[in-house]
């Protein structure tokens, strides 16, 4: 059963409850699809009264925050025998090379690397437990955390409620046309960002593995 089809039989006080849930364990370090429930139940939003998108958004941020901050603290804890136990689990998410990109994009952007991590993939499931193992001062971590989770979990809510709005005025004909075309609008958005993103870590590997000239 699609995602969306079998959050329709959920009340919407558990779909507030769920999101929260997924996206929290996410951001702790377990790797769950975060950004297709967040997605799903925003749009789910659009076309049902029952659920409040703004309610939504605030247990997708509370959810963002809070599981990033229980990564922190695990991180601290257990530092780099963490990171090893987690590859070994996890090879797929954890594995050596995603370890070393995602430690090049906190010594790169430091507090920001959690910022800008809320919205790609591999970076969303690190930055809690990483700023941990990095013993990341708490207070920036928590600035960047709360700041990306509000925007990326906030801004992801409102702006897929929205195309799903425009998209089934216009397309009420064509119910399942208009839930393609609000999936593909809203996330082209995060895609971009994610893009970029992705460019400026390639950029930034390539750049530590070139060879440097040694003093004369």
């Amino acid at each position: 059963m699609h995602v969306q089809d079998w959050l329709e039989t959920v009340p919407a006080v558990s779909i507030y409850a769920l999101v929260a849930l997924v996206i929290g364990l996410e951001s702790l370090g377990i790797p769950l699809p975060g950004e297709i429930v967040l997605v799903s139940a925003a749009l789910l939003s659009s076309q049902h009264g029952g659920i409040n998108p703004v309610i939504l958004g605030v247990c997708a941020s509370l959810g963002a925050i809070i599981g990033d901050s229980i990564g922190y603290a695990i991180g601290r804890k257990g530092g780099r025998p963490l990171l090893a136990w987690l590859g070994a689990k996890f090879p797929r998410h954890f594995g050596e090379a995603h370890v070393a990109t995602a430690e090049r994009s906190f010594q790169k952007w430091g507090m920001w690397a959690v910022f800008f991590g809320r919205f790609i993939a591999l970076l969303r499931i690190f930055a809690g437990p990483l700023a941990g193992v990095l013993r990341m001062p708490y207070w920036k971590f928590l600035i960047a955390n709360v700041l990306g989770g509000i925007i990326w979990a906030g801004g992801t809510t409102a702006v897929i409620y929205y195309v799903g709005v425009v998209a089934e005025s216009w397309l009420k004909r064509f119910s399942w046309l208009g839930l393609v075309a609000a999936v593909l609008v809203g996330l082209a958005s995060m895609l971009i960002v994610r893009r970029k993103a992705k460019q400026t870590a390639t950029e930034h590997a390539t750049a530590e593995a070139e060879p440097v000239p040694a003093a004369e």
